[in-house]
This record gives structure tokens, sequence and C-alpha cells, in this order.
């Protein structure tokens, strides 16, 4: 995501509710959020969905990394030979559920 311009990207509620359509397009072409006011305070902001989506899985990406260094922090983790013992039994497991060879 690109970063505002504040002197292209910002609205007020009332031009963007006007021009809806046209900030859409903004937004799409550009992939720069826009700033939506209300009463000259931000009220919202407008993101094209491919940029929500990348936002979206940075967020989950740096939570996950964090809970890993959380639990290696604290002493919960598993030595190499026992993840490989654990995800072979799981996979014996399957072929037994499923009549697999």
């Amino acid at each position: 995501m690109r970063p505002i311009k504040l002197n292209e990207d910002v609205v007020p509620l009332n031009e963007f509710k006007a021009k809806a359509s046209y900030w859409l397009k903004h937004v799409a072409k550009n992939r720069r959020p826009v700033l939506i006011t209300q009463n000259g305070k931000p009220a919202g902001v407008l993101l094209d969905p491919r940029d929500y989506d990348e936002e979206e899985e940075e967020a989950r990406l740096i939570a996950a990394i964090t809970a890993g260094l959380e639990d290696a922090n604290a002493g919960r983790f598993v030595s190499e030979e026992e993840l490989d013992r654990m995800i072979g039994e799981s996979i014996d497991a399957a072929k037994k559920r499923t009549g697999s060879k």
C-alpha cells in the first residue's frame, strides 16, 4: 500500500457520498488509501481490496511469528528428531485410517 497524499487522498464525507464511484476508481488506480473526514476529523479509510488482503496477511504472519518466539522463549518446543517422529506417527495413522500403503 502506498502512502496517502494529503492533497489528493483526503475527502470530506459529503463529497465522498456524492462521488463514491470516483473515489473507488481513484483507490484502485493509485493503490493509495483515501481518508474520509467528518466535521474535519478522520472518520474512515477506503482501501483497495488487494491492499486490505495484504495488510491482513501481514498481520497474521507477524502474530504467528510473535507467538512462535514467545513459545520458544518459554521453552515450549520440540527437537527436530521429536518433530520427525510425531509427523511420521501422524502419517502412519492417516494411512491406516484410509487403507493406504
